[in-house]
C-alpha cells in the first residue's frame, strides 16, 4: 500500500507532457459537462471557457430549467438529461468531460468518461462510497494516459502551496500529527445542508427528472429537504460536512507527507442520525509511516466538524482563536496553521515567526486550477495539482471519518485492499458499499 501511495503522489508531481487531445472545431478542446446547475457547475464552466482553447460541446442535466439556461449560453452544444446519452450518441463530438453532479452520482459518470477515453474533471469528493475508492483506483490504472483533475481550486494560489512545501521540505522538522476542522453547518442546516427530519414523500418539481437524479441509487420517493439542492447532509446522496470539505482541507498534509491509506479510524459524536451524516463529529485517522518526514512510525490526523479545533496550550501556542475552518500540522520544530484561503501562520518555540523568512523556503507560482488541466490535455507543460490518483485518497480519508460516525467511539481497523473493517463485520456490511441500480453500475468493479 505504501508503494501504491508513493506511485500516486509521484505521478501527481510529474510534468511530462500528456497525450495530445484530438481537438475539434478551430483546434479547441471540446468539453461535455454533466451537471450544469447549482453554484459549482456554472463557476467551473465559466472558468474553463475563459481559456481561449476551450469549447463547450455538450450539456447534460436532469433539471430542464438548469439545462435550458446553460443551453442559451451555448446554443451549438448538444443537450441531454441522461448522461449516458452523451456517450452513446455524441461521443465523437467531445474530447473531455466535467462532472458536477451530486456526490452519489460522481463515480459512475466519471468512470463512463474514462472508459470512453475522455480526459475527465470531477467535482469533490471524487467518490461517495468506500468501495468506490478501490473502484476508481481500478479505473485510473486502466486509463493511465488520460488527464484527470478534481475540483480543488484552493490549491491554485500561492499560500497553500507554500504550506505544503514548509512541511514537505522539513523546515519545521519531522511531523508529529495533524488537526483539521471545518466550521458548521448550523444544527438545523444551511442552504446546502438540511437536518430537519425525513419529510413525507411529495411529487418532485415538474422540471426535475427524479429517477435520473437518483441515478445509481435505488428507487426512493422525492422528499423536500433531500433533493435537488440540500442533499449534502443526506446519508444516501451526500458525504456530510467532513466529506464535503476533505479535498480542500486534507490536501496539505497529504501532499506534504505523501500519506498512505489509513489503517484505523475512530469517530466520536453525540449527534447520530438514521437519515443524515452525523454532526459534532471528532474523528481520528491513523497512518503507518516511515522516513525522515515523520517523528514516529505512526502519524495521526484528527478531523472534526463544528469548529472543534485543538487546544493551543497543549500545542505550546499563545492564547487565541484559530477560527472556524483550518488545517494545522504539528512538527518537532514548530507548528503551522493554514486557512482554506491560504493564509499561513507558523510558530517556533511557541512564538509566531515570519514564515516567509524560513531558511530553505522555495518559490512557488500561482496557477489557474482549471486552465492547468486544459493545458496538460493539450500537451503543454502544466501542473495538475489534484489528479484522480490523489483525489481518491483524500476522499477515502473524508469518507472514513464521516461513515465511522455510525459507530461512535468504536475503533474500526480499515483494510483498503479487502474493502473491510477487519475487526467489525457489521461495519463492513453497512458502511462500505451500496447497491446500484441496474444500468448505473460502475464500469470498473471494486
Amino acid at each position: 500500500m505504501a508503494a501504491l501511495a508513493r506511485e500516486a503522489w509521484g505521478a501527481s508531481r510529474a510534468l511530462s507532457p500528456a497525450p495530445r487531445a484530438r481537438p475539434g472545431r478551430l483546434g479547441k478542446l471540446r468539453i461535455y459537462q454533466i451537471g450544469v446547475g447549482g453554484t459549482i457547475a456554472p463557476h467551473d464552466r465559466h472558468e474553463l471557457t475563459q481559456h481561449p482553447d476551450v469549447e463547450i460541446a455538450g450539456l447534460c442535466d436532469v433539471d430542464s430549467d438548469a439545462l435550458a439556461k446553460a443551453s442559451s449560453e451555448f446554443p451549438s452544444a448538444f443537450t441531454c438529461k441522461d448522461f449516458r446519452d452523451g456517450f452513446t450518441k455524441h461521443a465523437d463530438t467531445f474530447d473531455a468531460v466535467i462532472v458536477c453532479t451530486p456526490d452519489h452520482n460522481h463515480c459512475v459518470p466519471m468512470q463512463w468518461s474514462l472508459r470512453a477515453g475522455k480526459h475527465t474533471y470531477g467535482q469533490k469528493p471524487l467518490v461517495q462510497q468506500l468501495s468506490e475508492v478501490k473502484s476508481m483506483q481500478n479505473a485510473i490504472a486502466a486509463n493511465p494516459s488520460l488527464v484527470t483533475q478534481v475540483g480543488n481550486q484552493r490549491m491554485g494560489p500561492e499560500g497553500r502551496q507554500h504550506a505544503v512545501n514548509i512541511v514537505r521540505d522539513g523546515l519545521l522538522g519531522p511531523a508529529r500529527e495533524a488537526y483539521v476542522w471545518v466550521d458548521g453547518p448550523p444544527d438545523d442546516g444551511s442552504f446546502y445542508f438540511y437536518y430537519g427530519g425525513l419529510k413525507e414523500p411529495s411529487p418532485p418539481p415538474a422540471n426535475l427528472d427524479w429517477e435520473l437524479w437518483l441515478g445509481c441509487t435505488l428507487d426512493a420517493p422525492f422528499r423536500e429537504g433531500l433533493g435537488p439542492i440540500r442533499w449534502r447532509s443526506s446519508w444516501d446522496y451526500g458525504t456530510g460536512q467532513l466529506g464535503d470539505w476533505c479535498t480542500h482541507l486534507l490536501d496539505v498534509p497529504y501532499y506534504a507527507l505523501e500519506l498512505p491509506s489509513p489503517i484505523a479510524v475512530q469517530a466520536q459524536t453525540h449527534w447520530p442520525s438514521d437519515f443524515y451524516h452525523a454532526q459534532h463529529v471528532a474523528s481520528t485517522l491513523t497512518y503507518p509511516v516511515s522516513g525522515p518526514r515523520f517523528a514516529t512510525d505512526r502519524f495521526v490526523m484528527h478531523y472534526c466538524d463544528k469548529g472543534q479545533y485543538p487546544s493551543r496550550a497543549a500545542l505550546g501556542l499563545p492564547a487565541g482563536n484559530f477560527g472556524g475552518t483550518g488545517t494545522l500540522i504539528a512538527c518537532e520544530g514548530g507548528v503551522m496553521h493554514v486557512t482554506p484561503e491560504g493564509n499561513v501562520t507558523v510558530w517556533i518555540d511557541g512564538k509566531e515567526v515570519d514564515w516567509k523568512k524560513l531558511s530553505g523556503l522555495r518559490a512557488v507560482q500561482a496557477r489557474n486550477h482549471w486552465h492547468s488541466w486544459v493545458d496538460k490535455i493539450l500537451g503543454r507543460e502544466a501542473f495538475v495539482q489534484t489528479p484522480f490518483s490523489v483525489g481518491v485518497q483524500l476522499a477515502e480519508a473524508g469518507l472514513l471519518c464521516a461513515k465511522a460516525a455510525r459507530y461512535p467511539g468504536q475503533e474500526l481497523r480499515w483494510d483498503l485492499p479487502s474493502l473491510s473493517f477487519t475487526n467489525n463485520e457489521e461495519a463492513t456490511k453497512s458502511i462500505v458499499r451500496r447497491e446500484y441500480r441496474s444500468g448505473f453500475e460502475p464500469p470498473y468493479p471494486a
